[in-house]
């Protein structure tokens, strides 16, 4: 049986924001305060449709944006890390599962060729219309009080589990890979001899060390932080050898 890795990839697979790395494409590389203002917790996508209209309003052309996104910083060691996934594709399927858009991260993988780790991206559909302009969607809807109202992680994994049972594809383990609070609830579908893997220092590992302090019972999966992207490859290569 396969390994399944699953990436978050805003701060995990890339070194910052997508959503706010993409500001950098406007004239002044900022967004005005009553865009700013508009934001409301729990609703950032929608929030990002209204972003995405501005700098659509700003003449920005899509090859811009493109090339401003092809120069966000990846992780360190999540080249190889990558690179090492798509060498060994026997043993280890690889997911994106991420609060970014289709477009965003479609448009880094490509820049960095490194698509064929990857085999498939769960995330907020976006699209270019004939004006140029780019929109975004909601990636689903939800009944989970943890997550955001446009994503909740862990019913998409669960999801892809049981699709890929039903077609007769089970895993021995799955290792999560994120840094981030909506990462949280994933880790909590993960089961005895899975993975979780939170990026040092980030909100995810402070959430999961405060959780095991009040009752390390509810989580199954063995916790390991990692700081690059070659610690997680040394763990992966360990794994499926």
């Amino acid at each position: 049986m396969k390994t399944l890795v699953v990436f978050d990839f805003d701060h995990t697979i890339v070194d910052d924001n997508s959503d706010t790395w993409v500001i950098r494409s406007t004239p002044d590389q900022t967004l005005p305060a009553w865009l700013e203002k508009s934001y409301e917790r729990g609703r950032w996508t929608e929030y990002m449709g209204r972003v995405l209209t501005y700098i659509g309003d700003q003449s920005v052309s899509p090859d811009h944006m493109r090339a401003v996104m092809e120069s966000i910083p990846f992780t360190e060691g999540m080249i190889e890390l990558l690179t090492f996934i798509s060498e060994n594709k026997n043993d280890i399927d690889c997911i994106i599962i991420s609060d970014s858009n289709t477009v965003f991260i479609d448009w880094v993988l490509h820049a960095s060729g490194l698509k064929s780790a990857i085999d498939d991206v769960f995330t907020n559909p976006a699209n270019i219309d004939a004006r140029g302009y780019m929109s975004v969607r909601c990636f689903h809807a939800h009944d989970c009080t943890q997550c955001p109202i446009n994503l909740c992680k862990r019913r998409v994994l669960h999801d892809f589990r049981e699709n890929q049972a039903k077609a007769d594809v089970h895993y021995e383990r799955i290792c999560y890979i994120g840094d981030g609070g909506n990462d949280f609830c994933p880790i909590k579908e993960l089961r005895e001899g899975d993975i979780a893997m939170p990026r040092k220092g980030f909100t995810l590992e402070k959430l999961l060390c405060k959780a095991i302090s009040e009752g390390p019972e509810a989580f199954r999966a063995k916790i390991i932080p990692w700081t690059s992207g070659n610690e997680i490859l040394q763990e992966l290569r360990a794994l499926i050898e």
